[in-house]
């Protein structure tokens, strides 16, 4: 295992802590969208657990190139068998994680102006600001929930970079079995899409009835949710 992964996964778990930690609390009232399916309402809880993945995949990573390059007998074999079971494992710097990092870096970026752009009305429950107005500038320009567009980005990066083969969770952790990381990859980002649908379908209604003939303007000039062209 090189220096340079256990930088880029340290990179990696910043940025995506940044990006998943919300900007504003939500306030007490102007909450909406709130009869969607309780799995889909959970997603700030999911992001709290894409944090916990983040740094858990890098602090055990990390311990693991402590343990390869520091020679020192364990007092404790337990504790060395926890940062990883296989006698030879091979966990390497990868294609796959080097595209998953910088995803991540880009859907952090994405968020993370938008947090700067829409201020105080970033939130992650949906709300409606007191003084809301309608945001056309920066990411919005391109797409209608570049926030989203972001969350995805996160999703597949973490995803690559972390359930693809040469990583800790796949050559040492608990997805070691073949196939088990495409299965939790899949159900993941599925989950995500869902969620980015529903609140983007439910910001969209929102927006119209706030902003009437603005909002159509703005959403015939932006027709994209999430990826210009795509959808």
């Amino acid at each position: 295992m090189s220096a340079a992964r256990v930088v880029l996964v340290i990179i990696q778990a910043l940025c995506n802590h940044f990006a998943c930690t919300p900007p504003n609390p939500t306030p007490s009232k102007g909450r909406y969208h709130t009869d969607e399916m309780y799995i889909l309402q959970i997603a700030p809880l999911i992001f709290k657990c894409h944090q916990f993945i983040a740094w858990g995949c890098a602090v055990f990573e990390v311990l693991f190139y402590l343990r390869t390059t520091v020679p020192i007998s364990s007092p404790a074999p337990f504790a060395t068998s926890i940062v990883c079971l296989p006698e030879q494992p091979n966990v390497r710097l990868t294609p796959f994680f080097v595209i998953g990092v910088l995803a991540v870096v880009l859907g952090a970026y994405i968020r993370l102006d938008c947090f700067r752009t829409l201020g105080q009305m970033f939130t992650f429950d949906l709300t409606v600001h007191p003084d809301h107005k309608l945001v056309t500038s920066r990411f919005y320009a391109y797409v209608r929930h570049p926030a989203y567009t972001g969350s995805l980005l996160l999703v597949f990066g973490l995803a690559f970079s972390h359930l693809t083969r040469g990583s800790w969770m796949t050559e040492c952790g608990p997805l070691r079995p073949t196939g088990s990381a495409i299965v939790v990859w899949a159900v993941w980002w599925l989950w995500t899409f869902c969620v980015g649908i529903s609140r983007a379908d439910a910001e969209d209604r929102q927006m119209r009835k706030l902003f009437s003939d603005e909002w159509d303007l703005y959403a015939a000039d932006v027709q994209w949710w999430f990826f210009p062209g795509l959808i």
